[in-house]
């Protein structure tokens, strides 16, 4: 590993340390106003970011990068002004630190709370998403929580401007700007060291494909948070409405290909593959999507290709849906169980009982009834932006908002009590 990439990242881990100190004892309104001052320096640096990322999206057009991954580069005015909204939201929430989660007095006499604490530094590791560089920074701050951010080579450029206005806007308030630092290389070997620097990290957040949290899980030292794939599923049951399933299912797979909570597969119950589908398939195969199902599935149209068993396991973050005839919800939680990822599951049907069986046994972070899975989204759940969407069972499940990016302790209020 060279010297300098080494020297590197224990200076950034060094720093944001420090800083987590003084940043888990600021107030509310000193954060809230960071964030503004951040906001509104975004704002006005908006031509220089989108410059830098022109020059990513153009690198990223000659390594000829997938149409998935492009759209998650490309930022524009609209996007920027995403971010900025995205913090703003995040402003208006109320600050978790400090806060009770409850309290209670036992035999012994003693006042005791369990009271919400920081983590203390993060390091999220993500690919192509520059907007993560602005959400992650603003959660973390306003959660007292220092972040070091490592953002794919692919979007180099674009998260560097970006962590630029942050810093200027924190230089103008009263949070130090080394609460937020980004690894100044683009070198795999930065990971490597990054995931040894347990001394000065509490926790990592890895974001991306499934070999970057392959690599994460096996070599870090901190403990992870991850963000797996989102093979999302949409049931559509025998007692779902026909226009309700056909608005749900054509959002939930084609308003963005590329993000995690699109609908990679389709379940249908088999009573109501004539009736119901028909109609989808023509609506997403004149959107441009590629659609692959089973034999029950390919007597609907032509234009079916034919689903392998490998189809049942692919995200493919982009315009492909494989479709699945089931004998009823007990066979799509079975199949849900057995191919899923444990992100997003969806169920359309007008049946509340089979609604609610879904949703307790589909073991999903997110499960739905009557909405598309797109909806897993930290944004659409109030809470401003996400650092990503969790789908293990400890500390932090689905989007992971400032909550979830806290701790707690217990705070013990005697009057002189000893333990007999």
């Amino acid at each position: 590993m060279e010297t300098n990439v080494k020297k590197h990242i224990q200076e950034i881990c060094m720093k944001a340390n420090d800083a987590s100190k003084s940043l888990f004892h600021a107030n509310a309104k000193d954060k809230n106003e960071a964030l503004k001052l951040i906001a509104k320096q975004i704002k006005n640096d908006q031509e220089d970011i989108l410059k830098a990322n022109a020059i990513d999206v153009d690198l990223a057009k000659l390594n000829n990068v997938s149409g998935a991954l492009l759209d998650r580069l490309i930022l524009n005015e609209s996007r920027v002004n995403d971010m900025i909204q995205g913090i703003n939201n995040i402003i208006l929430l109320d600050d978790p630190i400090g806060s009770e989660i409850k309290k209670w007095t036992p035999k012994n006499g003693i006042n005791m709370s369990q009271t919400r604490v920081p983590i203390g530094v993060i390091g999220i590791i993500y690919e192509s998403r520059p907007n993560v560089t602005a959400d992650a920074s603003a959660l973390s701050l306003k959660s007292g929580n220092s972040i070091i951010l490592r953002g794919g080579s692919e979007s180099f450029n674009s998260s560097s401007a970006i962590v630029n206005s942050i810093k200027k806007g924190l230089k103008a308030s009263n949070i130090s700007e080394d609460c937020v630092q980004i690894v100044n290389t683009t070198s795999r070997d930065a990971v490597g060291e990054l995931l040894n620097m347990n001394k000065y990290i509490n926790l990592i957040i890895p974001r991306g494909g499934k070999s970057l949290i392959a690599r994460v899980q096996l070599e870090s030292k901190i403990a992870v948070l991850s963000h797996l794939d989102g093979l999302c599923h949409t049931y559509i049951d025998k007692e779902a409405n026909k226009e309700m399933s056909l608005k749900i299912v054509i959002n939930a797979k084609m308003r963005r290909t590329g993000i995690c909570g699109a609908t990679e597969t389709l379940l249908c119950h088999k009573a109501v593959i004539k009736s119901i589908l028909p109609d989808i398939i023509q609506n997403l195969i004149n959107q441009g999507c590629e659609v692959r199902g089973d034999k029950n599935i390919q007597t609907l149209n032509k234009n079916i290709k034919k689903a392998t068993e490998k189809d049942w396991t692919t995200e493919y973050l982009d315009k492909i849906i494989s479709i699945k005839t089931v004998n009823d919800v007990a066979e799509a939680i079975s199949h849900i169980e057995q191919y899923g990822s444990n992100h997003t599951d969806a169920i359309i049907t007008e049946n509340n009982d089979t609604a609610e069986t879904f949703l307790n046994e589909v073991n999903s972070a997110i499960v739905l009834h009557n909405a598309s899975t797109q909806y897993a989204d930290g944004g659409e759940f109030g809470m401003g932006a996400e650092m990503g969407i969790a789908t293990g069972k400890l500390h932090a499940r689905g989007p992971v908002g400032l909550e979830q990016l806290t701790t707690y302790k217990y705070q013990l209020r005697g009057n002189g009590q000893v333990r007999p």
